[in-house]
């Protein structure tokens, strides 16, 4: 602090490389010491995931400089987005931390740039970005004198983009406007990641990356660097060394804009209330539901992951459009039920220390005002989406009519129901500070609750799936009881949970610890009372469960059943017929046995 004070009354070069090299030291010191096994598991499984990812960079670099440029892009795309969908990012040095030291805001900037460059991510994205060398070296050894200033600026540019665009999306929603225009940015985003397979076959038939393509990928700030590698192995130095100089231009001017944001974080916009009608209602349940409704309209945080919810549903069905295909577009309407149930599934540690207002009134009905404001959120946009995409392709299938019912009514039951029993302390939303997208502390907690909800949800949905796939349109009755019994039996155990641990609740809420005599399933739930080795192996199971379990397990088979000719990275899709299906079987079987590793290891630490 000294230091950083000094810096405030003695500008210049010492002092600015003083206050940065400090806020670096800083930032590995608060890594180094709060380490927790979630933490670390969450670490352990990014690295191990960033090195793949690094790996396929570099293997890149070996085929063409089209492959490696479009692998850059990808890279900043994660930069950029990646922080959107992870509570705002790392924050570990918060601009807010330092406002009463005078710190000029650009001096600010560049000692936050500084500790930015302190992790795991970095790092990793260094190595990929040492395909440059690799990509040059191979045809050129002197194209080493530019590969390796372009890959330090190729890393600054990524991590500046990162902070400016949390930095505007923070801005964007402090309005209504704002928050949805981002969700609907961030949706498509993602999704097109997601179902990044239908460009590459797409791509494939067009006879690979045109021309027109190869000079945009160029273009990119991601590919600056590659261009100016290319110009050095060309023998064009002063085309090389103006690309570079590009480049330390763009970081600067990224700089500046990152430090122009920060005078504006501390500010907070304030939702009015005029216009608002009040809220009336004639039963203890219909005020909690009117309550919910004014939160979902007013809320920004909240707006913008339901419109992302919606634009991800959408987009993700839509992409295989390019492809000529147009059945999954009536499954728009499911995949957004899924992940508007695991944006929503924190939804009392959403609230704060709010909780106190329920407690004192017992006999409100809270948990089911809460699932019936949920479905009227949610509900009529699902079931309009599903109705009209599927009249568009010509025709209702049993299996998305099933789903959509059963999911709806598994969302409604699952999201309070998690939410009572694994509760992520969250930041009390007038005091989010600068960053919205700041919801809770626990970032691992908070993605690995989202990844729950979305399975518990998706289970909720097979028993419909399987009866539509056998018996066709009597899917649908199952798939409104199973969605009926989901809401009663799952809100009726939720609401118990609130009425025994409300008070546990809210000390979680307020410290954000669980209290130490808990037990049962709430303690289980949590890891805190487990071994770090046995930590980071329960994450490690929650968190690559999925993959086994969904797209190489049931999407896998019902491509299968369907007689689908596309085998894209569906493993089982490969093999022979004889083994198709007992792969599929064995993808389905590790995916339960992984999230059964991941409950069994807690639930017998219990007490």
């Amino acid at each position: 602090m000294a230091v950083a004070m000094t810096a405030s009354v003695t500008p210049s070069a010492a002092t600015s490389l003083t206050t940065s090299l400090t806020m670096a030291g800083m930032k590995l010191a608060v890594l180094r010491n709060s380490m927790s096994g979630q933490k670390s598991g969450s670490i352990v499984i990014g690295g191990v995931l960033g090195l793949v990812l690094a790996g396929g960079t570099l293997f890149a670099a070996f085929r063409t400089g089209d492959l490696l440029a479009a692998a850059y892009a990808i890279w900043m795309l994660g930069w950029i987005f990646g922080p959107v969908f992870s509570g705002g990012g790392d924050e570990t040095l918060r601009p807010e931390y330092f406002t009463l030291l005078g710190i000029p805001p650009r001096r600010l900037a560049s000692g936050l740039l500084v500790g930015a460059f302190v992790g795991i991510a970095p790092v990793i994205s260094l190595l990929a970005l040492a395909g440059l060398a690799v990509f040059g070296v191979r045809q050129s050894p002197a194209a080493v004198v530019v590969a390796l200033p372009a890959m330090l600026l190729q890393l600054a540019v990524f991590v500046l983009l990162s902070r400016v665009a949390v930095a505007v999306l923070g801005l964007a929603l402090r309005s209504r406007v704002g928050a949805v225009g981002a969700g609907l940015v961030n949706g498509a985003i993602l999704a097109a990641l997601g179902q990044g397979w239908v460009f590459a076959v797409a791509l494939g038939q067009a006879g690979g990356i045109t021309p027109e393509a190869s000079a945009a990928l160029r273009y990119l700030p991601s590919g600056w660097g590659l261009a100016a590698v290319e110009a050095a192995v060309a023998g064009s130095w002063g085309r090389a060394a103006l690309t570079l100089g590009a480049l330390a231009v763009l970081v600067a001017l990224l700089l500046a804009a990152w430090a122009a944001l920060l005078t504006r974080r501390a500010g907070s916009a304030r939702a009015s209330a005029r216009g608002r009608r009040p809220i009336t209602a004639s039963t203890a349940s219909g005020a909690v539901v009117a309550k919910e409704l004014r939160v979902w309209s007013r809320d920004l945080v909240r707006t913008h992951q339901l419109t992302f919810a919606l634009a991800y549903g959408v987009f993700f069905a839509a992409a295989p459009l390019l492809l000529g295909v147009h059945g999954m577009l009536p499954w728009a309407g499911p995949i957004f039920v899924l992940m508007a149930a695991a944006m929503s599934a924190n939804l009392y540690g959403a609230d704060g220390t709010a909780l106190w207002l329920t407690l004192v009134a017992p006999g409100a009905a809270d948990v089911r005002g809460r699932q019936q404001a949920w479905l009227l959120v949610v509900g009529p946009v699902a079931v309009a989406v599903t109705l009209a995409f599927s009249a568009a392709v010509g025709g209702f299938e049993p299996a998305v009519l099933a789903l959509t019912a059963a999911l709806l009514g598994g969302g409604a039951g699952i999201v309070p129901l998690i939410s009572v029993y694994a509760l992520v302390p969250g930041t009390d939303p007038h005091r989010r500070g600068g960053n919205p997208l700041r919801v809770s502390e626990d970032d691992g907690a908070m993605t690995g609750l989202a990844y729950a909800v979305l399975a518990l949800v998706a289970l909720t949905g097979a028993p419909a799936a399987l009866a539509a796939w056998l018996y066709g349109w009597a899917g649908v009755a199952v798939g409104v009881v199973t969605g009926a019994l989901s809401f009663w039996g799952f809100g009726l155990l939720a609401q118990r949970r609130l009425h025994s641990h409300g008070p546990d609740l809210l000390q979680t809420m307020r410290t954000g610890k669980r209290p130490a005599a808990a037990t049962g399933p709430g303690r289980w739930m949590s890891l805190d009372h487990l071994p770090k080795r046995e930590q980071i192996i329960t994450v490690i199971c929650w968190s690559i469960g999925a993959v086994p379990l969904f797209p190489q397990g049931i999407v896998a088979g019902v491509l299968k059943a369907g007689g689908t000719e596309n085998r894209s990275w569906f493993l089982a899709l490969h093999l022979p017929d004889g083994l198709q299906w007992p792969t599929i079987a064995f993808m389905v079987l590790l995916g339960l046995g992984l999230y059964g590793l991941g409950l069994w290891i807690p639930y017998r630490r219990r007490t």
